[in-house]
């Protein structure tokens, strides 16, 4: 790896500059135009942490930290979603509730203990359309019920929600004194989308099986969505290589997509439409998972 990866650090400064010129110009653009863009750009920021979780663009994670840490969509502090990503690549607990943080299974113990209500809000979200539609609501809603609960057992905690409440700051008086965006606007028009876009990507990543290996998925040919996902569409080899940066991931896969699809029992995708006419109204998966109690 070079000291500075330059590709990345101009992607860094693109995103961020883009993002305040879009809010600078919101009051003078159609909801219809400022909107979709900022949730874009919402998107592609979180794709930008991701990868800067992985130890780019420097080899410095105190400056790669820095550069990931401004709260554009305010709800998630940047050090928790660092914490349990990293745990999340712990490859032989993919997709199991009780040890990967992002999965998106539950217990079978869990399922039997849920009302109908419950059960159809988790069926809902194994569709495509459910995902992006109640995903975002559920995903962030969830999120911060459990660290409420957290917040008064755990000091860690409130230490990293005080510095984030400090991070948020000044991205709120830029928003709202500066731009003149209403919380409302931003919350409901580009966070709320810009999280959808995200759920697309997330939506088929991982499937439960017996085999870890052939639990990642590749979505291929997509050169739309693939650059706003910093082609992290490639899951399983980002999950092989996780260290290989983004602007090399489609090079790395090409040299080994023979043996990663042969590792995943062909678990692939051909672009998004793929997925969607797949997976738009019926379930990926069901949500309740067989191998934990």
């Amino acid at each position: 790896m070079t000291r500075i990866e330059w590709p990345t650090l101009a992607l860094t400064l693109l995103i961020y500059g883009a993002w305040l010129g879009l809010t600078w110009h919101t009051a003078d653009l159609p909801w219809w135009a400022a909107c979709p863009a900022g949730a874009i750009l919402i998107a592609w920021h979180s794709s930008l942490q991701h990868e800067l979780i992985h130890g780019h663009p420097t080899r410095i994670p105190a400056i790669n930290h820095a550069l990931a840490s401004a709260p554009l969509a305010f709800w998630l502090p940047f050090p928790i979603y660092r914490d349990t990503h990293l745990q999340h690549h712990r490859n032989e607990h993919l997709t199991d509730p009780l040890e990967d943080p992002e999965s998106r299974y539950v217990t079978s113990a869990a399922w039997e203990r849920f009302g109908p209500l419950r059960r159809a809000v988790l069926n809902a979200q194994m569709t495509l359309a459910g995902r992006m539609l109640i995903g975002p609501f559920w995903s962030i809603g969830s999120f911060l019920i459990e660290e409420a609960a957290l917040l008064p057992r755990s000091a860690e905690r409130r230490r990293i929600w005080a510095s984030h409440i400090v991070l948020c700051g000044p991205v709120a008086i830029w928003l709202g004194a500066v731009c003149g965006i209403g919380p409302v606007y931003y919350v409901f028009g580009m966070v709320l989308p810009g999280t959808a876009l995200l759920l697309i990507r997330s939506f088929a990543e991982h499937r439960a099986a017996a085999a870890p290996q052939r639990r990642t998925a590749v979505v291929e040919g997509s050169w739309i969505l693939g650059p706003l996902f910093l082609f992290n569409n490639l899951h399983a080899a980002h999950h092989n290589a996780p260290g290989v940066a983004w602007y090399r991931l489609p090079g790395w896969y090409r040299d080994n997509r023979a043996d990663l699809l042969r590792g995943n029992g062909g678990l692939v995708y051909h672009g998004y439409a793929d997925l969607a006419r797949r997976f738009l109204f019926r379930r990926h998966d069901t949500p309740a998972l067989p191998s934990r109690g």
